[in-house]
């Protein structure tokens, strides 16, 4: 397979950044095209600056190059000015390893992030050659396959892609590539339907084309059922379990380009109970599964050793609530004291964070500010959303942070979310002037900032919210202003908070696409040959084109967007995600909606009785959760220029 990049490289000096198109960065993988029996392409729907740090993509890209007769390659959106440029001089979709034509893979493996990449998707799919539509693919174009947090509710491409593996990838691929390596072995028989049936019919993989949707007069989905008799009528999740078995990536790789996170990640633990009802995330990554004290500190050494980054990002829906963080991050930063590497956490709640983790986190001479969601202003809304953070735990928090020295705090909040009224909102205000009025008098300076970052609320499938009513752009735009009016009410407070928001009509796109069903694929095909491109950056997106197009292409089905987006479902309603299982039971998410209506919390499973939401007796496994009592022992400490062991870990 010859490479496009001898075509390519003449249009790279009139691009922007074009180094993100040329490849070669440490740790990547080619193969020769012939030696291998699958082929994989994996894509991340947005640019290399964004893409390349995905650890889902590197995961998998890893895992699939071991194997001897497999293959796998990246390839990212391209920028709109290269897109015209391969247009013009017919260069197709191409991978930044070896600039292989993306067309002539086995498989095109696409993680969604976020709705707002379904475009790039399409632009890719054009590029390359491949048919837009599923049905008009021939044998040998690749298999378009999605997977990602998006990949829970794919009806809105469900003309687009042939698959779609709901939840952990990692034992997913190596099966889907066994049956590939076997229907290829044995000549291809059935052509592209047999290939999609024997995936179909393990109950793993969810093919669309094989389940016909019915509509009642109302609009709503009447039914949902398989159209082949070895397709079975639900699709379930997968769930990697052991994930000391699976410590990747082992040699992560090093941008070559600038990127959103110049930093080695390790994946301490996935899944969470904590059960914020806004968060997909939190619900369809259930149960916990912790990775063991030993494999973390192996993870983090190995990598360092294979990339040379001096941060080392310790990832998780909420890192600071792994059962031995403490022990964790003494335990590195023992290693590693003395040395550039530093230590970093996401954002962490205000309940699990304790001046001793920061100080270890910050023991290198690394400061940074501190990160805190509350998500809601007010505790009403926080109990809405269950989010049980009290603004007099914040301001305890913040005043031990910066008695001890730090300067600046960061506060993330949602505008929009069910039942919210303008005074859930105004209370941000009140909260951030507070967090100044503590800081002052905690540290007794006067340099101490607040920041406040808002995000629109949008509603999302296989959560409590499921059924919400998502509020207008127009509401969100007008609730934000009078919060900026009330922070800057108080000029001697209001100088020292900085707010940052998105508007929301982006929001109420991604609710659109996010809840939607396979009538919503008609309006993504529209507003990209209206020229939708990078729907999830501002520069490029337009709320106008995504209204027109919606009113078009819905028109004919007797729906809009409002009745996608700003209308609450019922109980009974069929979803258009009910067929695909995430292990969550309906009747379950479905009582925890009416209690967020009554503004009623609920506790933490991990540490209390089941609520029985269906995830642990479907998934057959249970919660995993330490402690161990296992110690990360600094037995080289790599500051005073010792070797660092292979194992750094016994057990204490």
């Amino acid at each position: 397979m010859q490479s496009v990049f001898d075509r390519l490289e003449p249009l790279l000096p009139r691009v922007s950044k074009p180094v993100q198109y040329v490849g070669g960065e440490l740790n990547a993988t080619v193969k020769e095209w012939d030696d291998v029996a699958v082929r994989w392409a994996l894509m991340y729907p947005d640019a290399y600056e964004v893409g390349l740090p995905n650890q889902g993509i590197q995961i998998l890209y890893e895992i699939l190059n071991e194997q001897d007769d497999v293959l796998a390659e990246r390839t990212y959106s391209v920028w709109p000015d290269l897109e015209e440029l391969m247009r013009e001089n017919g260069i197709p979709q191409f991978t930044v390893d070896a600039h292989r034509p993306v067309g002539e893979f086995d498989v095109l493996g696409v993680s969604f992030a976020t709705e707002l990449g379904y475009t790039n998707l399409l632009s890719a799919l054009d590029l390359a050659g491949v048919p837009l539509h599923a049905v008009d693919r021939e044998d040998d174009a690749p298999i378009v396959l999605a997977g990602g947090h998006a990949a829970f509710n794919p009806e809105p491409i469900a003309d687009f892609v042939d698959a779609a593996v709901l939840g952990d990838g990692e034992e997913a691929v190596l099966e889907i590539t066994d049956v590939i390596r076997r229907w290829k072995a044995e000549g291809r028989p059935g052509g592209r339907d047999e290939v999609l049936l024997r995936l179909a019919e393990s109950g793993g993989v969810y093919v669309p084309k094989f389940y016909d949707v019915g509509y009642g007069d109302d609009g709503a989905i009447a039914e949902v059922v398989p159209n082949r008799e070895r397709v079975p009528y639900r699709v379930f999740k997968r769930t990697t379990m052991d994930l000391d078995e699976w410590p990747y990536p082992k040699q992560p790789l090093v941008p070559m380009a600038e990127s959103v996170h110049e930093r080695m990640s390790v994946e301490i633990f996935r899944g969470c109970t904590r059960g914020c009802r806004f968060c997909q995330a939190g619900m369809i990554t259930r149960p916990v599964r912790e990775r063991s004290i030993e494999g973390i500190g192996d993870m983090v050494q190995r990598g360092l050793e294979n990339t040379g980054f001096e941060e080392v990002g310790l990832l998780s829906l909420s890192s600071a609530d792994h059962s031995e963080i403490a022990e964790v991050t003494k335990g590195l930063a023992d290693r590693y004291e003395g040395t550039n590497t530093g230590l970093s956490l996401p954002s962490t709640r205000v309940d699990a964070f304790n001046i001793d983790l920061a100080n270890e986190l910050s023991r290198n001479g690394r400061r940074s500010g501190l990160t805190f969601a509350p998500e809601g202003g007010s505790e009403r809304i926080r109990r809405v959303i269950n989010k049980m953070v009290s603004e007099e735990d914040l301001i305890r928090t913040v005043s031990a942070a910066f008695a001890n020295g730090w300067r600046q705090v960061k506060l993330y909040f949602m505008c929009g979310l069910p039942t919210e009224e303008d005074s859930d909102v105004l209370q941000i205000a009140e909260m951030a002037k507070e967090v100044i009025r503590a800081g002052r008098q905690a540290s007794g300076r006067k340099d101490i900032r607040c920041t406040i970052s808002i995000g629109g609320f949008v509603p999302k499938p296989h959560t409590p919210f499921q059924w919400a009513a998502q509020t207008d752009p127009e509401t969100v735009d007008d609730r934000l202003r009078k919060l900026r009016e009330a922070i800057n009410s108080d000029r001697s407070l209001g100088r020292n908070i900085g707010m940052r928001y998105h508007d929301g009509k982006p929001s109420m796109i991604e609710g659109l696409l996010s809840r939607g069903d396979r009538r919503i694929g008609r309006v993504v095909e529209q507003v990209w040959r209206n020229g939708g491109r990078f729907d999830g950056w501002n520069e490029y997106f337009s709320y106008e084109r995504w209204v027109d197009s919606a009113a078009e292409a819905l028109e004919p089905f007797g729906v809009d967007l409002a009745w996608f987006t700003t209308r609450e479902r019922v109980e009974g309603e069929i979803l258009p995600w009910d067929h695909l299982d995430s292990g969550l039971e309906k009747e379950w998410l479905w009582t925890d909606w009416q209690d967020a209506l009554e503004a009623r919390e609920q506790d933490d499973c991990r540490w209390t009785p089941c609520f029985d939401c269906g995830v642990c007796p479907t998934m057959g496994t249970d919660i995993e959760v330490g402690p161990t009592g296992r110690k990360l022992l600094p037995i080289s400490p790599v500051g005073q220029g010792s070797p660092v062991r292979n194992s750094a870990f016994s057990e204490g």
